[in-house]
């Protein structure tokens, strides 16, 4: 138990380290002054890919709309909707018969995955200097096309996205979902996404780049030469974490790229219901550890270790343990919800559901075993209609 205990404690420094980095360095986009574009404001497209999204898809595409930007454009792509989001979509085109174009997807290849395949051919129709991928479920604020433009000149990046403000209905939604942020802030220090780390030898740098790379399909801005010389999404085709995979080809590539906060630019509802969630989290799980079953098993072993057993064996502990063990458990306790509120704290969200960080860690483990038995067993998840 000693071990097990002395495990989590290290492992919680450790990405304790990396989370007071992160408090400094992921930062919201910084506002834009007033009547920066007026002399040069680059051609915008924002991009949108919707299959089956009538209960999301309004509020999306009426937020990029209504951008305080002068030089933009909105295409949709209505890959083979079946749910109402072809009548929607065309009441808006009515509606906005110069701002909005929506597009009629082609019959997936093969070879392609349904979200790659509705963005290339996105990208094959979309002018302009810059191309915004968003989800359907995602909405933006009016500055968020400035705050993104300005901040690519700024910082002389190709490539930026946002990590949106997490918006909850459901119990599950609140105990679950924020595990991904905390996971992306506790394990990758987001400087080195945008800056090659010092302390690596200077041969190291490029060839090390990518695995510093992350990013939020939810909401992708691209120079447009960028994404091109990267091969955009043909390059990604078949990848069920397309966003990450483009990431890396802009590493690889020799761009720059820089992540934020999206708070007061773009907010996302992922799921709505339980259902959703395990279904929409089956899909990638595997893939986020590049289906590496050592790597996702030694990495969901460790979890438990780190998030699960302190909080179990405290109660035989304080009956049966040792003052030294009893410490231990109680300082990885102390940890665990100290980052795990520091988190909450960030993102505004309610601090009873950390509480329950524990459970979410064990939902995931449960997850976890349904993927590994799809990887062996040969089965595929679903979403929207198609097998992944």
């Amino acid at each position: 138990m000693m071990i097990l205990l002395y495990i989590a404690l290290g492992y919680l420094l450790i990405t304790g380290g990396i989370l007071f980095l992160n408090n400094r360095d992921f930062t919201p986009l910084p506002p834009t002054p007033r009547n920066y574009f007026d002399e040069q404001a680059p051609a915008v497209t924002i991009c949108i890919p919707a299959r089956n999204e009538a209960n999301s898809i309004e509020r999306c595409v009426r937020s990029a709309i209504d951008q305080q930007y002068p030089n933009h454009h909105v295409l949709v792509l209505d890959d083979g909707s079946t749910d109402g989001t072809s009548e929607i979509l065309g009441s808006l085109s009515q509606q906005y018969p110069e701002l909005l174009t929506i597009m009629s997807g082609r019959p997936k290849p093969d070879d392609w995955l349904g979200k790659s395949w509705a963005c290339h051919q996105l990208s094959e129709q979309a002018p302009g200097d810059i191309l915004i991928f968003i989800d359907a479920d995602t909405w933006l604020e009016p500055e968020a096309t400035s705050k993104i433009v300005r901040a690519m000149g700024s910082d002389i990046v190709d490539f930026i996205t946002l990590w949106p403000q997490q918006k909850f209905g459901t119990f599950w939604e609140r105990t679950v979902i924020p595990l991904v942020y905390f996971a992306l802030l506790t394990l990758l220090p987001t400087r080195y996404v945008y800056q090659a780390p010092k302390w690596l030898p200077q041969f190291f740098r490029r060839k090390m780049s990518p695995f510093f790379a992350a990013a939020n399909g939810q909401f992708m801005a691209f120079k447009k030469n960028a994404y091109e010389a990267i091969g955009g999404h043909q390059s990604v085709k078949k990848e069920v974490v397309e966003d990450v995979e483009l990431a890396k080809n802009i590493k690889r590539g020799g761009f720059r790229m820089k992540m934020y906060h999206g708070q007061n630019a773009v907010s996302c509802r992922m799921y709505e219901s339980k259902e959703e969630l395990w279904q929409g989290f089956r899909k990638n799980f595997f893939a986020g550890f590049g289906h590496n079953p050592i790597l996702f098993v030694g990495m969901g072993l460790l979890h438990i270790i780190t998030f699960i057993i302190p909080i179990l064996s405290l109660p035989f502990l304080l009956l049966w343990g040792s003052a030294k063990l009893i410490i231990l458990a109680l300082a990885a306790i102390l940890l665990m919800y100290l980052q795990r509120f520091t988190v909450d704290r960030w993102f505004g969200w309610k601090f009873r559901y950390g509480l329950l960080h524990p459970l979410g860690v064990g939902w995931y483990q449960m997850l976890g075993i349904q993927v590994l038995s799809d990887h062996f067993n040969g089965e595929s998840a679903q979403w929207k209609d198609r097998n992944i």
